[in-house]
């Protein structure tokens, strides 16, 4: 959300930085600059008058709000205001308000009205404004389409002269698309202007060729790059053999990006040197900032907040570069000194060292690149950003990522699981949590890769694996399925691509493991290959080969390499492992069986999530927002409540700290009843014999209090008897890294000693919901397991969906726990239920677009 005295930074549709935020008294003069500068039909426009003048008292009430009852924001482009909206409330406690917005004619048609619309229906939302209303005149074409655009179900009418108009603005699923829309086009292109400058600047690059200016200037150089180069250098002439100048204007070009490897103090400067060249963007190699300690920190801050204020995007600092292999760009503004050859596979790395690595192991394994960006701090531009641009580029086709930390998780998720239906998006993220970063424990590595998958992401642990499935993706056709053929002339061989094979959930197609024999020529080889290509039963290839021993074959029998092309033309994917011979361009290559099966294995893996529908966000009746945020409070809240607002029931529970409150409650509830330890690890813990069951009578109840509290203590919980059914757990867990996210389970110590959770990040759709359900290793209990009945599924699943809906409009709420869930075949059942909660969580990937 908005929050007064905040300001944010937006981007407009041309991918150029602005910042919004509350206007203020002492803005009174920047908004009579900003009048003094409207043309006389944009002040008829907004005023239906010339209005040549703001008048004093206007100009007060314009200025002076009180941010509840009457909200204004402005639009500020470097120091000076460029747009104004407003609303004013209709009346005392009125759910409508008069919606209003002006914007400079140099800045018109840039998107900030949509903008505008958002931050301030959003503010107006929280203070129980559900209606706003505008009045526009009919030649204000501009000012009509932004209303009319944005989703909303705009009524009109025409009178006097004037188009009114009056709509709802609580937030719908067509608003959220084209918000959203919105948000993927801007940032797009404020990529794309890095990505592919006309023209660049140079900072510090030193005369004498030495230093990381240099060397970053040299490889520009070197690359071909199409568009011009432009040295600054306070006094030479020449640097690198090109023309150097003092400053960047003083070229007198206009100047797309600006690439700086000066000290930390001197960045400053050189943002406003760039800015006055026109430059959209910045790429910062220097090091020094966040990095370095709290002083970086606070300088890299304000880097950013120079940047932006002059429409500037920042890749970086303390990063390696960018480069763009298109050959009308030639771009490499890198440290690297080579770049692998130009291909149709984008990268992004967070750390630099890093990517020189992974750039230098692309290059070996004939990984052809389209663009790179290596975004370091990532101040600014982050994965999310190079998602959104290679989304539609149409030079990219498969996405490769080295992710240190999410900078905003849940948006990670939102657009690969959009993304990744085009695209595959390949992740080495690692799995250590960042120092200061949450104090919960983070999830283990099968929880972290199963809310990748949910997303549709194919995530890796080691380098050599990322690009062993970027090469896989780059050249091959996706598998149909899981069978496998597996063909060589080597017995071990094929028999390691088997045991690889089960051990990446890939089945060994009926008729293989097919070994031809040490003796086999090439053209036996050659047709056990194609004969596995064309097999309606089988949905990829591995081709192993281990070199015969001298004088086995002739040379003419000996060219094993030549039948793979003809066995990739089948339309299905082949790998190979070749002990001898150089495997030909486009048929993936791999130095072990192990890894080849492995990569097949991730990107089947992505295959089937791509064949499954993507699922949605079910409708869900019981339920009320508000009801539940008034369930909470800091220091805990009324579980009961919270999930009642849910629609999610929890079965009665009377605490009796005596046998004789025991049987109290027991009257009140009815029996047969059922009595438990009250401290929370104790209330399923029927193995320990802190729960006894079906007591039918006082004389039972009072036994079984007698027999436990010299165990558990005096405090117990009485609950009615509900019929038995299967135990579960359901967990919300803030997590670190992803945010709110849901796990599923069955009850009992083995599976709580084994971890046996399966997790998805909120909001869950239907369909995560029943992969949650079914996921556990356990989960086959649930489905009828040595003849018992099946349990009802659907509703665990409706649960889940409930779950994750609490967790996802509840951000006060940092965990919960529902413990035992009894499902059943008619149902379930919710005994016990624990409740944690905080501050307000973040929910960066929700409320009106901001950076």
């Amino acid at each position: 959300m908005t929050i007064v005295d905040q300001p944010v930074d937006v981007l407009l549709s041309d991918g150029t930085t602005v910042q919004l935020r509350p206007i203020r008294p002492d803005d009174a003069p920047a908004i009579v600059a900003m009048h003094s500068r409207f043309s006389e039909r944009t002040r008829y426009l907004r005023y239906f008058s010339p209005y040549p003048r703001i008048p004093e008292r206007d100009l007060r009430r314009f200025v002076q709000v009180d941010h509840r009852d009457r909200e204004a924001f402005v639009v500020l482009a470097g120091d000076r205001i460029v747009a104004v909206g407003r609303y004013e409330r209709l009346g005392p406690q009125s759910p409508e308000a008069e919606v209003a917005f002006v914007v400079e004619d140099a800045y018109q048609g840039r998107g900030i009205g949509s903008v505008l619309l958002e931050h301030l229906a959003d503010a107006a939302r929280r203070y129980g404004i559900v209606h706003f209303v505008a009045e526009v005149l009919p030649a204000n074409g501009a000012m009509l389409r932004v209303f009319a655009d944005f989703g909303y179900q705009v009524q009109r009418q025409y009178a006097d002269g004037v188009v009114h108009l009056s709509f709802p603005i609580a937030p719908t699923e067509a608003t959220l698309e084209v918000q959203r829309g919105r948000e993927h086009r801007t940032e797009a292109r404020s990529i794309a202007r890095l990505l592919a400058p006309r023209a660049i600047v140079v900072y510090g690059a030193s005369a004498t060729g030495q230093g990381v200016g240099a060397a970053v200037l040299g490889h520009l150089r070197d690359s071909g790059f199409t568009g011009s180069i432009v040295p600054v250098h306070p006094t030479a002439p020449v640097v690198a053999g090109l023309p150097a100048y003092p400053s960047a204007a003083a070229a007198g070009i206009a100047v797309d990006l600006a690439v700086v490897a000066v000290a930390p103090e001197a960045v400053t400067e050189v943002v406003a040197d760039a800015a006055t060249a026109g430059a959209h963007g910045l790429v910062v190699i220097s090091a020094g900032f966040a990095e370095s300690g709290p002083e970086g920190a606070a300088a890299q801050r304000a880097l950013v907040r120079a940047a932006h204020r002059a429409g500037m995007r920042v890749v970086g600092p303390n990063c390696l570069g960018v480069a763009n292999t298109d050959p009308a760009v030639r771009l490499n503004a890198t440290l690297a000194p080579v770049l692998p050859a130009p291909g149709r596979v984008g990268v992004f790395s967070q750390s630099g060292a890093f990517g020189v690595a992974l750039l230098a192991e692309a290059s070996r394994r004939g990984l052809g690149l389209s663009s790179f960006v290596s975004a370091g701090n990532r101040a600014d531009v982050s994965g999310n950003d190079l998602l959104q641009y290679w989304q539609d580029d149409p030079g990219t086709d498969v996405i490769t990522l080295y992710l240190e930390t999410f900078g905003n998780p849940r948006k990670f998720a939102r657009l690969a699981r959009r993304i990744g239906r085009s695209k595959p998006v390949v992740a080495l993220a690692s799995l250590a949590r960042p120092v200061g970063v949450g104090e919960g424990p983070a999830l283990d590595a099968a929880a972290v890769s199963a809310l990748f998958a949910q997303s549709g992401v194919i995530r890796v642990d080691t380098v050599a694996e990322l690009l062993d499935v970027g090469v896989l993706l780059a050249g091959q056709p996706l598998p149909a399925g899981r069978r496998v053929a597996v063909v060589g002339n080597s017995s071990a061989l094929t028999g390691l691509a088997a045991t690889a094979c089960a051990a990446n959930e890939l089945t060994v197609a009926v008729g293989y493991p097919r070994d031809v024999g040490p003796r086999a020529g090439a053209a036996e080889f050659a047709a056990a290959l194609a004969g596995a290509a064309n097999d309606d039963e089988v949905d990829a290839v591995v081709a192993v080969f281990a070199p015969p021993l001298p004088g086995q074959l002739t040379d003419s029998e000996g060219d094993f390499t030549a039948a793979l092309p003809d066995a990739a033309t089948a339309g299905k994917p082949v790998v190979a492992t070749f002990l001898a011979g150089r495997v030909p361009a486009g048929v993936p290559a791999y130095p072990s069986v192990e890894e080849a099966v492995r990569a097949l294995g991730r990107v089947a893996t992505y295959a089937d999530w791509l064949r499954r529908p993507p699922g949605g966000l079910p409708a869900l009746d019981r339920v009320d927002a508000a009801a539940g945020q008034a369930a909470l409070r800091a220091d805990g809240g009324d579980v009961a409540a919270l999930l009642r607002a849910y629609g999610i029931d929890v079965v009665a529970s009377v605490p009796a700290g005596s046998a004789d409150e025991a049987v109290a409650a027991a009257q009140r509830l009815g029996w047969p009843v059922a009595v438990k330890a009250a401290a929370p690890g104790l209330r399923h813990r029927l193995d320990l014999g802190a729960v006894r069951l079906d007591l039918a009578d006082p004389p039972a109840l009072r036994r079984a209090y007698a027999e436990m509290a010299p165990v558990f203590g005096a405090d117990f919980l009485v609950q009615p008897m509900v019929p038995p059914g299967v135990a579960c757990v359901v967990e919300v867990r803030e997590d670190p890294a992803f945010g709110p996210v849901v796990g599923f389970g069955l009850g009992g110590v083995a599976t709580e000693l084994l971890g046996d959770r399966a997790w998805r990040a909120v909001p869950l759709t239907d369909r995560d919901a029943a992969e949650l359900v079914d996921e556990p290793r356990a989960a086959p209990l649930l489905r009828g397991h040595r003849g018992a009945a099946p349990v009802d599924r659907a509703a665990l699943a409706d649960l889940l969906v409930r779950v994750g809906r609490l967790a996802d409009e509840q951000p006060r709420v940092r965990a919960l726990t529902l413990n035992p869930v009894l499902a059943r075949p008619n149902g379930l059942a919710v005994l016990h239920a624990t409740l944690n909660t905080g501050v307000e969580a973040s929910r960066p990937d929700t409320g009106p677009r901001r950076l």
